[in-house]
């Protein structure tokens, strides 16, 4: 699962990095459990909730102008581009009319779009990039390239990992958009502040990072959404 160290980007080629890559590379036999799992639980998950999915989209549809789903381009392992599979809960084009974080109250977001970010469910066409390799189920949410290049050399080892659809992380900021409600300028609060905070976090989760562990987090994801 982890490329050797000389074939990794040479960003990710850094002394702060190299802790975090040693580590992982004594899991290996738990990282191929961790893609057979998420391979696995992915198709299963997609066959039984077909039906949930295409009620969805159709309420999508119906709600206001514009696609099913939210394509937007973000970041994976060792820095790989992919366009990751959201349901679109904002107006159509919203990446031009504003941030690329959302804050609360966001004036793009449509109502049935409120409705599936406060149950999380724009998060479940996700098991297709799982499908495809392009994500994990638990693992650092995957930002935008233009956030990525502001990364520090210790931040660049989140991206040993496949990207995630949930994490401690996500837990900890789940009203990560309300705390930027306030923000005069959004990008920089979220760059200097929130990010900083995030990555401890994901950092602290690569260092210890073992399949059980990533079934708590599962579990505890659940319990947030629910509560």
């Amino acid at each position: 699962m982890l490329k050797d160290w000389d074939k990794l980007p040479k960003y990710m080629q850094n002394d702060a990095v190299r802790p975090y890559y040693d580590e992982l590379m004594k899991k290996q036999g738990a990282l191929k459990v961790k893609r057979a799992f998420d391979f696995i639980m992915a198709l299963i998950m997609l066959i039984i909730l077909a039906p949930v999915l295409v009620i969805i989209a159709i309420l999508i549809v119906k709600d206001s102008e514009g696609g099913v789903f939210y394509r937007q381009e973000r970041i994976t392992q060792y820095g790989r581009k992919f366009r990751i599979f959201k349901f679109r809960t904002m107006v159509a084009d919203a990446d031009k009319k504003g941030s690329l974080v959302t804050t609360g109250g966001d004036a793009r977001i449509t109502k049935i779009g409120a409705k599936l970010r406060g149950c999380r469910l724009d998060e479940l066409p996700q098991l297709i990039n799982i499908l495809l390799g392009d994500m994990s189920f638990v693992g650092t949410r995957p930002e935008v390239t233009k956030y990525v290049k502001r990364y520090t050399p210790e931040m660049m080892a989140t991206l040993l990992l496949p990207a995630g659809v949930t994490s401690e992380c996500s837990i900890k900021y789940k009203d990560e958009d309300r705390l930027l409600s306030a923000a005069d300028d959004v990008d920089e609060v979220y760059v200097n502040q929130v990010l900083p905070g995030k990555m401890e976090y994901n950092l602290e989760s690569i260092k210890k990072f073992s399949n059980a562990n990533d079934l708590k987090t599962m579990v505890k994801t659940v319990f947030a959404v629910l509560k």
